[in-house]
């Protein structure tokens, strides 16, 4: 039993007009038909995999949310910054830190937590202003000389133990009774 219904008909995979022989034709042939749920089923994929690097991503900070102690690179994935940034705040005062060894800087959970409480200033530590005298120090040539040690080595000393530092001119001194106690 055959249907001599003809419904004009727009195809929606193609956008062409045809001429349909029942009321739930959705396409104008077999080509288009196979093409449109092709391209359903690819969105169907994609949504999927879409949904699953999702759940994937987020896994790993809900991991970091349970820890009660972070290293540097996990503390760095929490607040969405550089490894470097997040050591830049722990200098900086803004997150305390334990250091535990050497590459075993840990961060507590509760410190990360924090930072978003209320309080938004961060802790800056207050340095002492004491004035020493230019007689009382050595240039930083006379520190290497004296100790055999190398230009970066007296940088790093200073900055580390944050060793107060007087430009006179073109040279840089720094207290003779500080570097005498940290590398005797």
């Amino acid at each position: 039993m055959s249907s001599k219904i003809e419904v004009q008909r727009i195809c929606q995979y193609c956008e062409q007009e045809f001429t349909a022989r029942t009321t739930v034709t959705k396409y104008c042939s077999h080509k288009c038909g196979s093409a449109a749920y092709k391209a359903r089923k690819r969105a169907e994929k994609v949504k999927q995999s879409n949904t699953e690097t999702t759940r994937i991503k987020s896994q790993p900070i809900e991991q970091l949310k349970a820890k009660e102690f972070l290293t540097i690179r996990e503390v760095a994935q929490l607040l969405n910054c550089s490894v470097r940034s997040a050591y830049y705040y722990i200098e900086n005062g803004t997150i305390s830190a334990v250091n535990l060894g050497q590459r075993m800087t840990r961060v507590k959970r509760s410190e990360i937590d924090k930072l978003f409480q209320g309080n938004s200033q961060p802790q800056i530590k207050e340095a002492e202003t004491i004035q020493y005298d230019i007689k009382d120090c050595y240039t930083l040539t006379e520190v290497q000389v004296k100790y055999k040690v190398s230009e970066s080595t007296v940088q790093q000393l200073i900055k580390r133990n944050s060793i107060p530092k007087i430009k006179k001119g073109w040279y840089a001194y720094v207290p003779k009774q500080i570097i005498d106690e940290l590398l005797t």
